[in-house]
């Protein structure tokens, strides 16, 4: 079987059990402060799946997120919704209730309701973490992946002086290859000019493929989003028929509040690994679209 056809399989699948325990492994032969842990078959199989169950490369991106908890606990050590809940409620973030045509999760950053005098940077990373963080958990994403539209309205120069060369390189970083999701696409819109020399330092730092994957709208976006993204996808306000964004992103704060816990096990843990699989109801999968479109 492929990468692809092992990702369709239950976590539970005997076929999936050759790989869980190589990358085990491997994990503890490569690096021996993995040799104190014993890595769930769950977690492991999110970096699996992360990487069509290629071996090798799955433990490349395992060892990458391991790094990065350790080099950044100004970012990993809290992730707890409440502490940025006034920017969630400015309704910066959201992850919309339907899938796209192809079962990716799709994700809404807001930069206008960000104000960089109340909330940094990396409060603001805090929130893309988290966020990351829970929707790894759902099966469905591990196999389809992520897209994400940034709303680049009301980008300033505040922002701007917010991002400097180290901190974009640690960004992308983390973004590209140090977390067990597929990012499957990347739209900007409303991007202006100020915004450039920002993506400017960013870009080096992306893989090949990631850079192809990320689309420039303008603030014309309303028809070309839809190349991309069916109706009852999106908001209203980027030219869907969806849930209005103001309501998504309330939604998602909820989702965020409710896993409180989890999140804080999160980042408790050595390694992040608090999988004890399906049947755990702390890790709820995410509803099905078509029962939510009937709420």
């Amino acid at each position: 079987m492929n990468g692809a056809q092992l990702s369709e399989l239950p976590d539970n699948s005997e076929q999936l059990l050759p790989f869980v325990v190589s990358l085990r492994r491997a994990a503890q032969q490569a690096d021996q402060r993995c040799s104190i842990w014993t890595f769930s078959d769950g977690f492991l199989i999110k970096f699996l799946r992360a990487r069509d169950f290629d071996v090798a490369l799955s433990l490349k991106l395992l060892l990458n997120y391991l790094q990065w908890r350790r080099a950044s606990p100004e970012i990993s050590s809290c992730l707890s919704p409440s502490s940025v809940l006034g920017l969630l409620r400015a309704l910066y973030h959201a992850v919309l209730p339907h899938r796209d045509h192809v079962g990716s999760r799709v994700l809404i950053y807001r930069i206008s309701q960000w104000n960089p005098k109340e909330w940094s940077v990396f409060q603001v990373f805090r929130v893309s973490l988290m966020t990351s963080e829970i929707i790894c958990m759902e099966t469905e994403t591990q196999r389809r992946g992520l897209k994400t539209i940034f709303d680049l309205k009301g980008w300033s120069l505040s922002h701007a002086l917010q991002i400097n060369p180290s901190l974009a390189k640690k960004i992308s970083s983390i973004l590209s290859d140090s977390f067990p999701l597929k990012v499957k696409e990347i739209h900007l819109v409303n991007e202006p000019m100020l915004f450039r020399p920002v993506f400017a330092m960013i870009r080096p730092f992306l893989p090949d493929k990631i850079k192809q994957r990320v689309h420039m709208h303008g603030t014309d976006f309303h028809n070309s989003l839809s190349d991309f993204f069916l109706p009852r996808v999106l908001p209203p306000e980027y030219g869907g028929e969806g849930l209005g964004i103001e309501e998504a992103c309330q939604d998602w704060t909820h989702r965020l509040l409710q896993s409180e816990d989890i999140l804080k096990r999160i980042a408790e843990h050595p390694v992040g690994d608090i999988y004890t699989g399906p049947c755990d109801s702390s890790v709820t999968e995410d509803v099905d679209s078509e029962q939510r479109s009937k709420r």
